[in-house]
């Protein structure tokens, strides 16, 4: 007897996800318990905003924003803006990611995940012209003042989808 696995990134290709059930992200036990919450997702998953709120339970050793927390906030959204955006025709994935920290983070910090069309149009002519990519993005996170206290480069995946 063969067992059915359920595929949470099915759902992600199947259709495209409404904000508002993009924000359940926030009642995902490891963004919940480290303090990291959707703030603002646009409409056509062109952008989205990150927060992580600075708490007694996240702090780390010396009382400021614990690092693996921040590189958590960074991890799976620009993979899944360009998972709603190319379409079902395209394979996405994470690849690697690296995070350089600049300054502790001693308040609330924010990390914001954008696309545009140029960005897209420049995945899709590079994959006519080849069978796979490496996308490369750096992700800034700032704190209130708006400074600069962490760099993440992300390098995601992108094939298009065998014909079969």
């Amino acid at each position: 007897m063969k067992t059915k696995h359920f595929r949470y990134h099915k759902i992600f290709e199947s259709q495209p996800l409404k904000g508002w059930l993009f924000k359940l992200w926030n009642w995902w036990p490891p963004f919940l318990g480290a303090g990291i919450r959707i703030e603002q997702v646009d409409p056509q998953f062109r952008s989205l905003t990150v927060r992580l709120k600075l708490r007694f339970w996240n702090r780390n050793y010396v009382g400021t924003q614990f690092g693996g927390s921040m590189f958590a906030m960074t991890d799976p959204f620009m993979m899944v803006l360009l998972i709603q955006n190319l379409g079902s025709d395209y394979i996405v994935w994470d690849k690697a990611a690296s995070i350089r920290y600049l300054k502790p983070g001693k308040t609330d910090v924010t990390a914001r995940f954008e696309i545009n069309d140029q960005i897209l149009e420049q995945i899709r002519t590079e994959l006519t012209h080849k069978e796979k990519m490496d996308w490369h993005t750096q992700i800034q996170v700032i704190d209130v003042q708006q400074q600069v206290i962490a760099e993440v480069d992300k390098t995601i995946y992108i094939r298009k989808k065998s014909k079969p």
